[in-house]
């Protein structure tokens, strides 16, 4: 595997899989329709870009709609470590969608396949069928790892227990923004517990989806400073911003200019004017920032974590992490 470059990255094993992975994840959310918006072309030459520069590890989703994107970027990287994940509640809604990004990636075995966003003992009780299908495919070499994403506390502390959970990637940052169910300590306490297990933990939302920039030295510092976490994964859209973040995760210090130049660019969540004020976004966010007042969509950009799922929902295709 190509490595060229940033040889000073730091690689951890994770948990229990024998699966290595920088200590630095590619957060690819940002680079499809979701958010960026870029061209499978152009989202592929900054993964490829990240690949260069030491990152072996790549967090996707079915929801993400960018497998073209990783294809693109991973095609002369054979061993980079792809992690996908799907909402599939039953058995065969999710060897659908594990045979979609077989197929869309090009890859006969996936590294790491998680149940999206499970929040509670309940609802991955509710994706019973589709655990036990994941179960299944590791038996038969199509999945090396399996596991969940979540914003939740008590799902951590659940998949802690449950030893057919390999891997878990939850939400947790300086300030505890986006924890759905508990406090910063809470969520530090869970993945100590889950570490001990010997699941491999991947933390998301370091900078809590951008609300964290203007204090994103201290966001890093604290997110580096967990050790029960192998990788934290980190939306990236730009070279710079890749190069920038290598940086950190080399412990090397980037210049004023590397942060004025990333930091100077805000993200803010954007309804476009021809909202039609259906309120499925408000419906489907989990932080209840969004209202319908007067028949528009209104964001409360202090709730607000950047994830962009509310605009997987929308009809109108309104609405644009930017």
């Amino acid at each position: 595997m190509h490595l060229s470059g940033a040889l000073a990255l730091e690689y951890r094993r994770l948990g229990n899989t024998g699966i290595i992975v920088s200590r630095l994840c590619f957060g690819s959310l940002t680079v499809g329709p979701l958010q960026a918006n870029l061209s499978p072309k152009e989202g592929g030459e900054v993964i490829r870009y990240a690949l260069e520069q030491g990152v072996n590890f790549i967090d996707t989703a079915e929801l993400y709609d960018n497998y073209e994107h990783i294809r693109e970027g991973i095609k002369d990287f054979p061993d980079v470590v792809v992690a996908s994940k799907s909402y599939a509640v039953d058995y065969d809604e999710m060897r659908r969608s594990v045979d979609a990004a077989r197929r869309s990636l090009g890859r006969d075995t996936l590294d790491i396949f998680l149940l999206h966003e499970q929040e509670s003992a309940l609802t991955l009780k509710g994706h019973r069928r589709a655990l036990d299908y994941l179960v299944w495919a590791k038996s038969q070499g199509h999945v090396k790892a399996i596991g969940i994403s979540t914003h939740a506390v008590a799902a951590v502390r659940s998949a802690a227990l449950m030893p057919e959970i390999d891997v878990i990637h939850p939400l947790i940052n300086l300030t505890g923004v986006g924890i759905l169910d508990g406090t910063r300590r809470e969520m530090e306490e869970a993945t100590e517990l889950a570490a001990s297990a010997g699941k491999g933990l991947y933390a998301m939302k370091a900078l809590g989806g951008g609300s964290l920039i203007p204090r994103a030295k201290e966001a890093f510092a604290y997110a580096l400073s967990l050790p029960q976490f192998c990788s934290v994964a980190v939306g990236m859209r730009r070279k710079n911003e890749v190069d920038l973040n290598v940086k950190l995760f080399s412990e090397l210090a980037p210049s004023d200019t590397e942060w004025d130049e990333v930091l100077g660019e805000p993200r803010r969540l954007h309804i476009d004017s021809w909202c039609i004020g259906c309120g499925a976004c408000a419906a489907r966010c989990g932080q209840q920032a969004i209202t319908i007042i007067d028949g528009f969509a209104v964001c409360d950009h202090d709730k607000c974590v950047r994830c962009g799922y509310c605009a997987s929902v929308c009809p109108e295709f309104a609405i644009k992490v930017v």
